[in-house]
Parts: C-alpha cells; sequence; structure tokens
C-alpha cells in the first residue's frame, strides 16, 4: 500500500460523513407518498439487469409499497444496474424470504487531524435520513463486519449510550512493508464482527501508538461478512458489498398475527426486532414495524394475493430428506416407510424390514408363513390349496381326483393334507407304480388233485406224501423271498441302488442280506440292545469278525423310510474321523435297517450326565466340542454338497474307548444346494436345542446347527440338561435364556459346573462368551462352524502351551477378534431369547 496524505481538504469528519462514507446517502429520494398500487400489475418492472424486482419494492409509482421501497434502474449501464431511491446506492440482491438487501457501499477516508474526535447522530443504514422515515438497517447478528484501514490506530463503532458494539485496531511495526500486505489480518488493516445490528452508529477513531506511520490518515467501512477483503489499493477509496434488513414502516401485527401488508393466502405478520434490547419503554420506532413471511410448506411473495405457493418438499431430498415413500401434501408433506417396512423414514437406513410372521394379527397368515425383504409369502400347507391369507381359506386337495400329478393305481384314500395308497385286496406291491400290484393266486385245495392222483394209483399217493416237507419247504423259502424282493422294493431299494452305484468300490458290500444281520443278532434278541434313539433302536452284532451297531426304525412310516434313504445317502459321502462311519444297509424286512461302526463307550450324555460330583474333565470337555465342531464345519463347507445336520445334541454323539468324538443320526439331515444359503422345511430337531428362528420360519440354515452347538457348549459349561433345566421351578426359564442372563450379569459362577472352577485356567470365559454368540437370536449374528472351529483350535493350542510351560496364557486378539462378543451386547437379546423359548416349549406337543 502506498503513502496515504498527511489531510484531506475535501473530507470533514462528522456523522453525516459517517453515513456518507460508510453506507451512502440517498438524500435527493422522493418524499411523496406513493399512490394505490396493483402489485404486481402490468407496466411495473419485475427485473433490472439480472436482479429481480420483488413487490414490495418496485421502480414506477403505485408499483412499490411506500417510500423508501422504491428503486431506480439505470439503463446506462450494461447490463443496467438497480440503486435504491433516486441512484446512488446501489443494489447486488433483493432476498424477500429473510428480508435483505445486499448493497455496494463505500468506504469513510478519516484525515489524520480529525482522528481523535468522538461525534454521532442518529441516521439511516440507507442514507435516507432518520430511523423512522425508512426501512432500512444495518444487518447484525455477525452478517457485517467492521473493516479498519490505517497504522497504529483503533476504530470503535459506537450503540445507544456509547455503548461498544465492535472495535479492531490495524498496526504497521516499523520496517513492515505496506504494499507487501494482501490480507486484513491486522497489518494495516483489521476487521471485527458487528453483532447489533442498528438504523445508527457513532463512530471513534484515536491513535494508539507511535512510529513511522503515525501521521496517515485512516479509512472505515461496513462490509458484508462472507466477502473476503483486500488491502491493496493505493488509497482508501474503497467499495464492498454490506447487507441491510428491512421492515413495514409504522405498524405492528394484529393480535391475530395479521396485517394488511400480507396480502397472500398462507402468509403470516412477524414483528420486526433488531438485534438490541431496547424496549417500546423508551420509545424506539422499530417497535412499530413489522414483515411478512409465507406459512410452513409454502414460498413466495406474501406480499401480493396468491403470492404464496406450496413447496413440493419431495423435490428437495437435500432440504426435506426422506428415504422412503415421499408424498407432497398441502402445506408439508409425508415420508413414510415402504409396504413391509417400519421405521424413521427420515432418517438413512431408518427403514427396517417387519417380520410380518410375528404379527399374525395384522398380518394374517392361516398356513405357512415365510419372511420375505419387504413383505411376506404366505402358503397353504402341503397337501392344501387357497388363499392362506383368510381363515379356513385352504381346503384339503383330493390328490386322489388329480391321478396326474398324485399317481395310484392301486386303492387311493385322501386324508386330510395327503392321502394313502395301497394294492387291492388280495395283491400286494408297489400301488404307486403301473402294474405295481401283484394278485395272490388262491391256495387250492388238494383235494381235486389227491383225487385225481388217488385214481392215479396208491404209488403216486405214496410219492408225494414222502415228497411234501421237501415242497413245503421249497414253498416257504419261495414266499419268504418274494416277500424280501417286495419289502426290498418298498423300502426304496431301487433307489438306493442308484444312490450307492455312483461308488462302485463300496456298492456291493453296501447291501447286507437280512440273513447276515440275524445271525450277528442272534436273532434281534433283545439282549443285543445297545441304546436308542429319536429315529431308531440300535443292536449290537458281529459281522464279518467286526462289531457292529445296526440300527432298526421304530415305526413303519413313510416319512421313516424316507428318512432312512436320506441318511443312507448322506453317510455314503461322508469320510470323516468325527463322523460314524456307514458300513451298509438291508431293505429285505419290513423295517429298514442300517450297520456302522460300533462305537463302544456310548453317548456324551451318558458321560456328561454321570451321577456324582465328577463328569468329563474339561480337557476332555474342551477336545470332544472342538472334534464336534470340526465335524459340522466338514459337513457345512468341506463335502461335496453342503449337508445340515438339524438335530445336535449331546445323545447323538458317540464316544469311543479313547472318548474321541463321533457325530451320528443322520435321519433329519437335509443336503442344500451349493448355490443356496438355506430352504425352507418341515421342523424336525430336539426342543432345547432348536434354534428357534427355524422353528418359527421354517427356514434351515447352517446357522440352525450352530444355534444347537451353541447350546451344546452350553450343556458342556454347565452340566445341565437344555430340554428339562428350568431356573427357580417350573415357572423358570429355560437354560439358554438363564446362561444368557447371567452371563450378562456377570454372575456366571452361579450356573457353571462347579468341577470346571477347580479345573479351568480362564478358559470358561472364551467358551462361554462363543456360547453366547452361537445362540444369538438372529442367524446372521452367529458365527460360521469354520470361525467356531478356529475359536476352539487357538483355544485347545492355548491350553496345551500353558500346561507345557505353566506361564501365563497370551492371546492373539488382533487374529480372532471377530469370535469375541462383549458380554454387554448379550443382555439386549435375554428377554426376547426367552420369549421365544417359551413358545417353543409350550407349543411342543401340538403338530405344525
Amino acid at each position: 500500500m502506498g503513502a496515504w496524505p498527511l489531510s484531506l481538504a475535501s473530507a470533514t469528519f462528522s456523522a453525516a460523513v459517517v453515513v456518507a462514507a460508510l453506507l451512502p446517502p440517498l438524500c435527493a429520494v422522493a418524499r411523496a407518498p406513493a399512490r394505490a398500487a396493483t402489485p404486481g400489475g402490468s407496466g411495473c418492472t419485475t427485473h433490472c439487469g439480472n436482479i429481480s424486482i420483488p413487490y414490495p419494492f418496485g421502480v414506477e409509482p403505485g408499483c412499490y409499497h411506500e417510500s423508501g421501497f422504491n428503486l431506480t434502474c439505470n439503463q446506462s449501464y450494461s447490463p443496467p444496474q438497480l440503486f435504491l431511491g433516486d441512484g446512488t446506492v446501489q443494489v447486488l440482491d433483493i432476498d424477500l424470504p429473510n428480508a435483505t438487501v445486499r448493497i455496494n457501499g463505500n468506504s469513510l477516508d478519516i484525515p489524520y487531524g480529525d482522528i481523535g474526535n468522538i461525534s454521532r447522530r442518529t441516521w439511516r443504514a440507507g442514507g435516507l435520513g432518520y430511523a423512522a422515515d425508512g426501512p432500512y438497517f444495518v444487518a447484525g447478528a455477525g452478517r457485517n463486519n467492521l473493516v479498519a484501514l490505517g497504522c497504529n490506530v483503533q476504530v470503535i463503532l459506537l450503540g445507544e449510550n456509547d455503548t461498544l458494539v465492535s472495535s479492531c485496531s490495524p498496526f504497521c511495526p516499523d520496517g513492515n512493508n505496506k504494499d507487501d500486505t494482501d490480507t486484513c489480518s491486522g497489518i494495516v488493516c483489521c476487521q471485527a464482527t458487528i453483532l447489533e445490528g442498528r438504523a445508527s452508529y457513532g463512530l471513534q477513531v484515536q491513535q494508539v501508538g507511535f512510529g513511522s506511520y503515525r501521521y496517515y490518515s485512516a479509512g472505515v467501512l461496513i462490509v458484508e461478512s462472507d466477502y473476503f477483503f483486500h488491502s491493496t489499493d493505493n488509497s482508501y477509496e474503497y467499495t464492498a458489498p454490506a447487507m441491510l434488513t428491512w421492515a413495514i414502516n409504522s405498524s405492528i401485527c394484529d393480535t391475530r398475527g395479521l396485517s394488511p401488508a400480507c396480502r397472500s393466502n398462507h402468509s403470516f405478520c412477524l414483528n420486526y426486532t433488531t438485534d438490541f434490547d431496547q424496549g417500546p419503554e423508551n420509545g424506539d420506532p422499530v417497535d412499530q414495524r413489522h414483515n411478512c413471511r409465507c406459512g410452513r410448506g409454502f414460498q413466495g411473495n406474501p406480499y401480493i394475493s396468491h403470492g404464496c405457493y406450496d413447496i413440493d418438499e419431495c423435490d428437495y431430498p437435500d432440504i426435506y430428506p426422506c428415504y422412503g415413500n415421499c408424498r407432497n401434501t398441502h402445506g408439508g408433506y409425508d415420508c413414510q416407510c415402504p409396504p413391509g417396512f417400519k421405521g424413521n423414514a427420515s432418517k438413512p437406513n431408518g427403514c427396517e424390514d417387519i417380520d410380518e410372521c410375528d404379527y399374525p394379527d395384522i398380518y394374517p397368515c392361516y398356513g405357512n408363513c415365510r419372511n420375505t425383504h419387504g413383505g411376506y409369502d404366505c402358503q397353504c400347507p402341503p397337501g392344501f390349496k387357497g388363499n392362506a391369507s383368510k381363515p379356513n381359506g385352504c381346503e384339503d386337495i383330493d390328490e386322489c381326483k388329480h391321478k396326474e400329478t398324485y399317481p395310484c393305481y392301486g386303492i387311493c384314500i385322501n386324508l386330510p393334507g395327503t392321502f394313502h395308497c395301497r394294492c387291492q385286496d388280495g395283491a400286494y406291491g408297489d400301488p404307486f407304480m403301473k402294474l405295481g400290484c401283484v394278485s395272490v393266486r388262491t391256495k387250492r385245495p388238494f383235494t381235486g388233485l389227491g383225487i385225481g392222483l388217488v385214481a392215479s394209483g396208491s404209488s403216486i399217493i405214496l410219492l408225494l406224501v414222502l415228497a411234501a416237507p421237501f415242497i413245503a419247504r421249497k414253498m416257504k423259502l419261495n414266499r419268504a423271498n418274494r416277500l424280501k424282493r417286495r419289502l426290498f422294493k418298498q423300502n426304496h431299494g431301487l433307489l438306493l441302488q442308484q444312490l450307492i452305484s455312483q461308488k462302485t468300490d463300496f456298492g456291493e458290500r453296501m447291501i447286507i442280506p437280512l440273513l447276515d444281520l440275524e445271525k450277528a443278532t442272534n436273532n434281534f434278541d433283545r439282549t443285543r440292545e445297545a441304546g436308542g434313539g429319536g429315529h431308531g433302536v440300535v443292536y449290537k452284532g458281529i459281522l464279518d469278525l467286526q462289531v457292529v451297531a445296526i440300527k432298526k426304525s421304530k415305526i413303519v412310516v413313510q416319512r421313516e423310510i424316507d428318512d432312512f434313504i436320506n441318511e443312507v445317502a448322506i453317510l455314503s459321502q461322508i469320510n470323516h474321523r468325527n463322523v460314524v462311519k456307514l458300513i451298509g444297509c438291508c431293505l429285505e424286512t419290513e423295517v429298514p435297517l442300517l450297520v456302522y461302526e460300533f462305537i463302544s463307550n456310548g453317548t456324551l450324555d451318558y458321560h456328561l450326565h454321570v451321577e456324582g460330583p465328577m463328569s468329563l474333565s474339561w480337557d476332555d470337555r474342551t477336545r470332544i466340542a472342538l472334534e464336534v465342531a470340526r465335524a459340522l464345519s466338514y459337513l457345512h463347507s468341506a463335502a461335496s454338497m453342503p449337508i445340515y445336520h438339524r438335530d445336535i445334541k449331546s445323545s447323538n454323539i458317540l464316544l469311543d474307548d479313547n472318548l474321541t468324538a463321533k457325530v451320528s443320526d443322520f435321519g433329519a439331515s437335509r443336503y442344500i444346494p451349493i448355490d443356496q444359503t438355506g430352504v425352507t422345511t418341515a421342523v424336525q430337531g430336539t426342543i432345547g436345542y432348536l434354534d428357534p428362528m427355524y422353528y418359527y420360519t421354517g427356514r434351515l440354515t447352517d446357522k440352525s446347527d450352530v444355534f444347537s452347538f451353541g447350546v451344546l457348549l452350553v450343556e458342556f459349561l454347565t452340566r445341565k440338561k437344555p430340554c428339562l433345566y428350568r431356573s427357580g421351578g417350573n415357572d423358570g426359564v429355560g437354560l439358554v435364556s438363564h446362561f444368557v442372563s447371567l452371563l450378562a450379569e456377570g454372575n456366571l459362577d452361579e450356573i457353571i459346573d462347579p468341577q470346571l472352577i477347580e479345573e479351568e485356567n480362564g478358559e470358561v470365559q472364551e467358551v462361554a462368551t462363543l456360547a453366547a454368540m452361537c445362540i444369538k437370536l438372529k442367524g446372521e449374528e452367529r458365527p460360521t462352524m469354520s470361525e467356531a472351529e478356529m475359536k476352539l483350535e487357538i483355544l485347545r493350542v492355548n491350553m496345551r502351551v500353558a500346561l507345557d510351560t505353566a506361564a501365563s496364557r497370551r492371546y492373539d486378539r488382533g487374529q480372532t477378534e471377530f469370535l469375541y462378543m462383549p458380554t454387554e451386547a448379550v443382555v439386549v437379546e435375554a428377554s426376547r431369547q426367552y420369549t421365544m423359548e417359551e413358545e417353543i416349549l409350550s407349543s411342543a406337543s401340538y403338530p405344525r
């Protein structure tokens, strides 16, 4: 910045100069009252250059509301420029909703000789006279800044009774090159916020230091706060934008919030207030001013008829956020979650899917309900048709009338939800196949033959009598063979042969004759019974010098035969050291038989729940849990096609002489196609171990086995049976709910097996946390079996290291972070888990 003159003869410092320089005066404005106007009528200028001129502003007489709102459009500029009044103060913008006018103001250059004086008088922000005569005020609340230019001076802006409004001091240290100063940051130029908006200010400029630049003049401006002010010019003659507010003069809103100036529907009157406290007892004319606004949900010009119009909020998602279905309403908008979702649609991810199957009163379903994304599917149960969303809307399908869909070549009997097909009286075979029923020939008495033989001679009779035992034995053997073939076919033997024929290496030895099994079990003597399960009785026998277990189904129904075929098909594909090995099967009896390797040491249930204080050691329990996890992980991910067991429980885990775990009983298991994550099926399993989400939805996933495995871990920790345990008696909660609650409260010792407290070395808490993760209510929040296996592998490694080195355990928590869950997170689900477990237990006796 160059040097400034010591004085400016043309400038005198007075209040009028303050008005003239800070916000230039418009002394020549016509004071004649405007005639009655029709706002927006023909003949009124609506634009000047690129600036819109809304009413109450106007150019022509009659086009503006009152004196002070008249404007001048100077066409000599290109483009034309708009000015307040007669054309002295340039208008840069008019903001109707915020009641502001943005102007281009000039600076005040104060000679050195006037620095130190204080002078004040009331002046209008727009320079149009006294405050009572015009609508304009300097906008406060930080929308304008006081800018001072000079060296070693203090500029003070004063309000009523010389109260301080704003102040700043520019300095010029000796040796500083003023020409290099480009920012207004205190050197040569300073700025300060104006918080108090007024129609008038007092100004004081005084020297605050001496130096090489003490005889220079000063400059003062009022500048819009968003404007970046530079001080590189060689004089104090600046123009910069400033922000003014305005209001309607000489009246306030009535008690109903109305004003004649607010002509539009959906508009209201708002009394004008300033940024300083000056009540009506002081006679301040500000209290006689007001503005008009469009109501909430409307925009436009409230000063003209029908000027406020509805805002379509849905077109402005950045201002009116809606992450669902947006619908504009008169004066507002409605934002709702899409059908099938609930929550707050005005927030990101605020809508969550509704599980309609949990709300049968709102989303009725009288059949099989399955939740979908944003909806639900309600179907009639198998064997029924119709509208499952209506009471009695599903009617039984008479399968006997639709033989093309439900073939039956015998006698068809319709049953609720199914049908029964059998051969005609006097016939046997497969009635589901064409020509599958074979007539039984009526035994003819030997009377006629005997008469013929007698007639032929006594020698022939004697021969037949001697041969009769041999003939009877042969006929009995033939009948037995025919029965075996019929039962073989009835028990899906052909299908099984087709399944196992894909592996020729064991295809021949898989089919075991009944005679061999009768010899192996001493004709299925009761003394050879080794145990039983939900799907049959197990016999112990010796076959080909090998001790085997022979499983015989309890009930001869179609479903048991299907489970039998399912178990053979699955086990024939499995080869894992922790899964029981299938040796073969027999189909020549009415009840199909399975032959397994014999596991000599009984079930995990037997060893874990022995009478007395001591059971399996903590080391054995963690090892067995790891072996079960390995087997399930193999079934879920390493087998040729994923297999879900569906009935993991302690009585289905066998132990050999070395207490090595063998997962057994695959009658309820299911193949899952590789490209699917689950399948909807009829619910099977054991109450206490059964996944609640699978029970309610019928959706079987790998996380159903994870839940059962988590219950098994709880059983390891507590030595309590999940299907029998009730806390505090019959009215208490089940084992899973009680365990989760105690874990969340930090009172796990109340339920942990006392034997473990003496044996464990800090691992119980980790196993409990893993169990809590596995029994989370939502399947997607549970770990996979591979993740559970990895956690137990790490646990076992650390236990061995601790045992070998007798050192403190060090866990690599960074690598296993995903397997840990804070116990605090469990308490959220405790209540709901209890409710679902109660519902399962209470409804377990009813058919689904």
